[in-house]
Order: C-alpha cells, then structure tokens, then sequence
C-alpha cells in the first residue's frame, strides 16, 4: 500500500500530460476575473448615467410647465 502511494506520488510529479489543460484553464479564470470586475465597474457606470439622465428629465419637466 505504501509502495503504490509512493509510486502514484512520483508518477504524477514526472508526468506533464495535464500541463496545458492546467494553463488554458488558469488563463481562462484570469479573462473571467477581468470580464466581471470590468462588468461590475460598467453597470455602476451605467446606473450612474441612467440616474443622471432621469434627474435631468425630471427637471426639465418641472420648470417647463
């Protein structure tokens, strides 16, 4: 039991077939990370202008009349 732990061990340490699937699937975190945090900034962004826009609306509503 412990020889074939210790050789599971090693095979997995000498062996680099999952390499690029390892590297593909960190890059693709990495653009997923970005895309929500720039998501994220956007939307306030975009709330930001809606409400502006809304409160200018309002206004000109207000003293048109």
């Amino acid at each position: 039991m412990v020889k074939t732990t210790w050789d599971l061990i090693l095979r997995l340490i000498r062996e680099d077939e999952g390499q690029d699937l390892v590297e593909y699937a960190l890059i693709v975190a990495a653009v997923g990370l970005a895309l929500i945090t720039t998501v994220n900034q956007l939307s306030t962004a975009i709330v930001s202008l809606y409400s502006s826009i809304t409160q200018g609306l309002a206004s000109v509503g207000a003293s048109g009349t």
